[in-house]
């Protein structure tokens, strides 16, 4: 068997691996096989091509994987709503997780809430904004101090 189709075929069926995954495993490998493929096609010892497969894969994936995932990496949009969680906030509407009511007032801006355990709560309740769900506030009752 002549090695040019080996590397070829390892070239395809890495190429075919990574369209399947997408996830950077195996495009190094297409890399160092294409360098052993090119040491085929010039007639050097199958221990130059095998050599040559681990030095150019290892080569790629140390020098280029850090830089492609930083790039590809999906990147998180922190927004300034994510800053109001342990903040303090009225009851404005009931909170009724079953009849899928309630809201409250923070800061001026009127938002649809629920409570976090599920237990219904009253307007005029001081509540702890403990999550945020879309657009509506998970909160849980603030205890009121005794006297």
């Amino acid at each position: 068997m002549r090695m040019e189709f080996l590397w070829l075929a390892l070239i395809v069926v890495f190429a075919v691996i990574e369209g399947a995954t997408t996830a950077l495993t195996t495009v190094w490998f297409i890399g160092g096989a294409l360098a052993a493929l090119a040491a085929a096609l010039l007639h050097a010892e199958l221990w130059l091509q095998i050599t040559l497969f681990f030095a150019v894969s290892v080569v790629l994936l140390a020098a280029l994987r850090p830089l492609v995932k930083k790039y590809l990496r999906p990147r998180t949009v922190r927004t300034n709503a994510a800053g109001n969680i342990g903040r303090e906030a009225i009851v404005t509407e009931a909170i009724d997780n079953l009849h899928e009511t309630g809201a409250v007032r923070l800061s001026g801006v009127e938002w649809t809430a629920r409570s976090a355990d599920g237990s219904p709560v009253a307007v005029g309740t001081v509540v702890r904004i403990d999550a945020i769900e879309g657009v509506k506030l998970i909160v849980t009752p603030v205890p009121v101090p005794h006297k």
